[in-house]
């Protein structure tokens, strides 16, 4: 696979980018369930893969409405990176969804 256009700080490898574009793909045709699964294979392999858990955040927010595990993922990233200010910002906005429960 050729080197992607941005830094791969994550030093992550040919198979796990091929893998997440295409979970990342299948999220833009709404083909969730597919994209989880990939997403969800990822994980259980790498459990502290920072952009898988940044994907399977966004997603279950943005596209399920499934605001606890958007902000169960954004924690696991804030326990990796307690720096990641988009981690933050987005746990946040998925906590105040939940508070109106």
């Amino acid at each position: 696979m050729a080197n992607p256009p941005w830094k791969n700080v994550y030093n992550l490898s040919d198979g796990q980018l091929k893998n997440l574009d295409e979970a990342e793909n299948l999220i833009e045709m709404m083909d969730l369930g597919k994209a989880e699964s990939i997403l969800l294979n990822m994980k259980k392999d790498t459990p502290d893969c920072v952009p898988v858990l940044n994907v399977l955040a966004h997603m279950y927010g943005r596209h399920l409405s499934d605001f606890e595990s958007a902000v169960e993922h954004y924690t696991l990233v804030l326990e990796i990176e307690p720096d990641n200010a988009w981690a933050r910002d987005e746990r946040r906005k998925y906590s105040r969804y939940l508070s109106y429960d």
